[in-house]
């Protein structure tokens, strides 16, 4: 089976470089999934056929909330889901469970991320449609999380019950295969995509094998 693939924009690209990234994308997979930030959403739905998911959301309600962003907002930009619980933008477990009952509430999909096995077990138990383990320390590395914890990715797949993706710097097909044969369904990347000279070039490389 095809891994799936999840691309985070991060903050590197915005607006017409992102627009330009995500057509790039949508020519090579259009199944690919991508994170960006709220304020690309609307135009590069409007460019591709690619499923967009927003960085992040938060759980406030609508009305007297400055400078937040709802998940309401993003769905009406045509965003399918959200980002949540990035090592980069951790949240507490009351907030990130009242966050995905926001976005459960605004049909929205969650993508929430772990960064341990015990972590991911207690984000198993409020049912995301997408798992991520991604161990932070390695997050814009150069050492892939298949290469730096198989035994964790293999631990993970023999512990839980829903399906799984891993990310952490990930930067070839090697890293995809390891990580698919531990029992991870896909993968998460972000730099060695979005900051590549040819990201064309690369992101075929990272699914030319699995």
């Amino acid at each position: 089976m095809k891994p799936l693939v999840v691309i985070n924009f991060k903050t590197y690209k915005q607006g017409k470089d992102a627009i330009e990234l995500a057509k790039k994308i949508d020519k090579i997979d259009k199944n690919i999934i991508i994170g960006v930030q709220a304020s690309d959403i609307y135009e590069i739905t409007k460019a591709t056929k690619l499923a967009v998911y927003s960085q992040h959301v938060d759980y406030e309600e609508k009305g007297r909330a400055t400078g937040f962003i709802l998940p309401e907002a993003v769905k009406k930009d045509k965003a399918v889901g959200s980002f949540l619980n990035h090592s980069e933008h951790k949240l507490s477990f009351d907030v990130l469970k009242g966050t995905m009952k926001r976005c459960k509430q605004a049909g929205l999909k969650t993508m929430v991320f772990a960064s341990s096995v015990k972590e991911a077990l207690k984000i198993e138990k409020l049912k995301p449609d997408y798992l991520v383990y991604e161990p932070p320390e390695l997050v814009g590395g150069r050492i892939s999380v298949s290469e730096s914890k198989p035994d964790v990715i293999k631990k993970l797949s023999e512990r839980i019950k829903m399906k799984f993706l891993v990310g952490a710097g990930i930067h070839n097909s090697e890293d995809v295969e390891i990580a698919v044969k531990l029992g991870a369904i896909g993968f998460a990347v972000s730099s060695a995509v979005v900051n590549a000279k040819e990201p064309e070039k690369k992101l075929r490389e990272l699914i030319s094998n699995p």
